[in-house]
């Protein structure tokens, strides 16, 4: 669970897209950030609320689909994990640096669903 937590720890850098300037984007930006928060003190539960909350607001933004399937993941449920992953690689895929954690935690979902 340690090594979760590093990996969830080490990914706080925030997108800066031009449609992230809307007060939608800003708003779901924040709430990522409590969810990171949130997660990162070891409260999956409370964090998938707030990143659905964030995902309500902004679909489009990936970083909160990668974090849900950091959640999911924390929980064991790799089948969410899974699920989350793969929206995070559709949302994210045009960021390199996203993309490397989203593979990387692709690696650990399967590790542990297998």
């Amino acid at each position: 669970m340690g090594g979760l937590v590093l990996a969830v720890s080490g990914c706080a850098t925030i997108l800066s897209a031009p449609e992230e300037h809307s007060p939608r984007a800003l708003a779901s930006l924040q709430l990522t950030e409590q969810g990171r928060i949130l997660l990162e003190s070891g409260d999956p539960d409370n964090a998938i609320s707030i990143f659905e909350r964030a995902i309500n607001i902004n679909p489009t933004n990936g970083q909160n689909y990668y974090y849900l399937s950091e959640a999911w993941l924390l929980k064991g449920n790799t089948i969410q994990a899974k699920e989350f992953n793969r929206l995070a690689e559709i949302h994210l895929e045009d960021d390199r640096g996203w993309m490397r954690r989203v593979f990387q935690q692709r690696e650990r979902i399967e590790e542990r669903s297998g």
